[in-house]
C-alpha cells in the first residue's frame, strides 16, 4: 500500500521515459510523509487507442489507492504534490489529472493477512 497505476497515452512516453515518471510519482509520494518508502507502488499503462476531445493529444491520469484513514487534507496534498512533479515534464500535454480512492481496511486482503502464523494481523507480516 499504497498503489498508483498511471495511465496514459503512448505519446507520453515518447517525452519522457517510462521509468522517469513512475520514478517522479514514487518519489513525491514518498516525499508526503503518508507511507512507508518500501510500501509504495507505482506501475504504468500506456495507450495506443484512445479518444479525447477535439485537439486534444496526449494524456496522463494517476490513480491513486491508499489504506482509508488518510484525510481529505491529506490526500489533496498528495494528488497536488504529485501532479506539480510532473507537471514540467509535460508542458503541453492536453490533459494531466489524478485521483485518490481509499481502500476499505475492512475488505482488503494480501497474501500476509492470509498467512497463518500472522496472528495479529499484520499487512506487512
Amino acid at each position: 500500500m499504497p498503489h498508483f497505476v498511471i495511465e496514459c497515452s503512448k505519446n507520453i512516453l515518447a517525452q519522457q521515459p517510462a521509468d522517469v515518471i513512475m520514478n517522479i510519482v514514487y518519489d513525491a509520494a514518498a516525499s508526503t510523509g503518508l507511507f512507508a518508502d518500501n510500501d509504495i507502488k507505482v506501475r504504468i499503462n500506456s495507450y495506443e487507442q484512445y479518444r479525447l476531445g477535439e485537439g486534444k493529444d496526449s494524456f496522463m491520469h494517476i490513480f491513486g489507492s491508499i489504506m482509508g484513514g488518510r484525510t481529505t487534507a491529506q490526500k489533496a496534498a498528495l494528488s497536488s504534490t504529485i501532479i506539480q512533479q510532473l507537471a514540467p515534464l509535460f508542458p503541453d500535454i492536453s490533459f494531466l489529472s489524478m485521483n485518490v480512492a481509499d481502500f476499505d481496511p475492512a475488505t482488503y486482503s494480501n497474501k500476509s493477512l492470509i498467512n497463518p502464523l500472522n496472528t495479529e494481523g499484520n499487512r506487512h507480516f
